[in-house]
């Protein structure tokens, strides 16, 4: 009986002790919430965002982060960039993030223009130097021109705008999870660490996610088939 009892006690303090392990990651720590949550656009998938700017140096150091994440991650994820815009000069940068996504050249473009920002010191402060980057991976200058001038990219602008004080983004490289959280680099505790988080959130969300039809169906097991002796 003692045995028994032993047993018991042993098992409970081993629950105690689980219960007592604390998250490895904590919101207003490591992470934020964001209030009231924004809506994201990629159903079925946890939808994960960098905002950052080709004018801020800290989002070049990230990007390589950012590189060798996407490269692993997780399934149930989603990931695209937001150009924050705090001031007209960002706003500039940001159309011509917005026509290289446009035309497609997003790939081959989006690092080179840190690189040629910080490292070649190209001046990108207007609309004909930006296109005048960008149209060595597109047509031409003036097709760049006239895409960060377009209907769509308009469209894109105003949706950033907006979307970034629903954020909360005070400040970039930021990386918003599910649109319900914000983790900075400061709260991370490195650029180094955000991914570590975001993928930590990327699977409390995940497991909130409905199931599809083929994942929710019952496994059977096949019936053996009869053969004649």
């Amino acid at each position: 009986m003692f045995k028994r009892i032993a047993v018991l006690l042993t098992g409970t303090l081993l629950v105690m002790a689980c219960q007592a392990q604390p998250t490895l990651y904590q919101e207003g720590t490591h992470y934020f919430k964001i209030d009231p949550v924004q809506a994201t656009s990629t159903p079925g998938k946890v939808e994960v965002v960098e905002v950052f700017s080709y004018a801020c140096i800290h989002c070049a150091h990230f990007q390589p982060h950012v590189d060798t994440w996407k490269q692993n991650m997780p399934k149930e994820a989603s990931f695209s960039y937001m150009p924050a815009i705090f001031n007209p000069s960002w706003e500039m940068l940001a159309r011509g993030f917005y026509a290289a996504e446009v035309l497609e050249i997003l790939d081959k473009s989006h690092a080179a223009t840190f690189d040629a920002i910080f490292t070649q010191r190209k001046p990108m402060g207007s609309m004909d130097q930006i296109a005048e980057f960008l149209g060595g991976y597109a047509k031409s200058a003036d097709e760049i021109k006239k895409t960060m001038n377009s209907f769509a990219v308009e469209k894109k602008i105003e949706r950033a705008k907006k979307m970034v004080v629903g954020y909360q983004v005070d400040g970039t490289p930021t990386v918003v999870v599910g649109g319900k959280w914000r983790v900075t680099g400061q709260s991370a505790g490195g650029h180094e660490h955000v991914f570590k988080v975001v993928n930590y959130l990327v699977g409390l969300e995940a497991a909130k996610l409905p199931k599809t039809a083929e994942a929710a169906a019952p496994t059977t097991a096949a019936k053996p088939v009869a053969t004649k002796s």
